[in-house]
């Protein structure tokens, strides 16, 4: 696991939210842990969603109000 340095990529957050929910889909997961697993889940939603709409911000900021492109740098 990821230390609080170390960031988890984007699509493993995604991945580990399409485990948890497949898990909690299948009704075999004991209430207590699914309160946990549904948390978790919730966390890394909003991390997903965060990051995608920083990206979509970059991502707009490419288009100048004359309609011109400009040149877009990823900065992480």
């Amino acid at each position: 696991m990821a230390t609080k340095k170390e960031e988890i990529s984007f699509e493993d957050k995604i991945r580990t939210l399409e485990e948890i929910v497949k898990e909690l889909e299948s009704g075999e997961v004991p209430l207590d842990d699914a309160i946990n697993k549904y948390t978790e889940a919730m966390k890394l939603a909003k991390e997903c969603s965060d990051k995608l709409n920083e990206v979509s911000d970059k991502v707009n900021k490419i288009m100048l109000e004359n309609g011109k492109l400009e040149e877009f740098t990823v900065e992480e």
